[in-house]
């Protein structure tokens, strides 16, 4: 399959940049809905693989409020067990939902790492790729972003753990060769997102680190995602399974708020959309004069 760009479909750059540019410009951060028609996502895996399931589910988050719904057909789960698939793999999952998701209104993200499954969903309609190697694992990624001209969430990672390092550092490495990629393949700098990819390739200790240290990021002038919903993170500090996880992912990314976040990706978008909400309009209170 070739990843280059089909001269049949419409560019989804302009409507994808336009999108992202209005959602940021608003005083609270995006809500980005996680959907994983997968059959072993370490939070909700085989839950919405059916394509009737997964479409129910979009039109539940669209009606709590979703700004974007990002759509993946792979585990990539931060930690063991989730098993690498192909790219035919990936588009049997898509293939059945993503026209019928698109459809929906919701602008779609397309979470994958593979440059082709990324230019089918595109052909489809959808507005934002979002590659949790950021454009360091599929060298044509970059050029097909290039090329559609659309906005790229470009995540932090690593191949493995390693508590002895300063993850900060390694983010601002990691980003720095991801930027120079994206630079060099002629994606506008305007269209890239930073992710600090919570949990992946990280000790629990790390991804607070990485959450508390966030406004570190701010020395690239991009806009910041955090997805830090369900993380085993979590559970080192409450011991909890992923679905008992919610109070701990809004803590955790209302922290990633005031830290300067302008897109939360979460499972669980009515409860985050609230938080946010209400945390929004407090800090909006004048404070009392003395």
């Amino acid at each position: 399959m070739n990843a280059s760009p089909s001269p049949s479909v419409p560019s989804a750059g302009s409507a994808g940049a336009d999108t992202l540019r209005k959602l940021l410009e608003r005083p609270i951060p995006a809500v980005m809905g996680v959907l994983n028609v997968t059959p072993d996502s370490f939070s909700d895996g085989g839950q919405f693989i059916a394509p009737e399931q997964a479409l129910k589910r979009a039109q539940a988050m669209i009606e709590a409020g979703v700004d974007i719904i990002d759509i993946g057909a792979e585990s990539t789960r931060p930690y063991t067990g989730a098993k690498t698939v192909t790219a035919a793999d990936e588009l049997a999952r898509l293939k059945p939902v993503l026209a019928g998701l698109v459809a929906l209104g919701v602008p779609v993200s397309i979470d994958s790492m593979k440059a082709d499954v990324v230019a089918f969903a595109l052909d489809q309609g959808a507005a934002i790729a979002n590659d949790v190697w950021g454009l360091q694992r599929d060298a044509a990624m970059a050029p097909l972003v290039a090329a559609r001209g659309v906005p790229i969430i470009v995540m932090h990672n690593r191949d493995s753990v390693d508590p002895t390092i300063d993850i900060v550092v390694d983010m601002k490495a990691f980003f720095l060769r991801s930027l120079d990629i994206a630079a060099k393949a002629g994606i506008a700098r305007e269209k890239i997102v930073l992710d600090p990819g919570i949990g992946f390739g990280k000790t629990a200790e790390q991804s607070m680190i990485a959450l508390a240290r966030l406004g570190e990021l701010d020395m690239f002038g991009l806009p910041i995602l955090v997805g830090a919903s369900r993380k085993r993170f979590i559970a080192s500090v409450s011991p909890s399974e992923p679905s008992e996880r919610l109070a701990g992912s809004i803590a955790a990314h209302l922290i990633a708020a005031q830290k300067g976040a302008k897109i939360i990706r979460t499972h669980d978008v009515a409860e985050t959309l609230q938080a946010l909400r209400v945390a929004h309009a407090i800090e909006s209170k004048p404070e009392s004069k003395p």
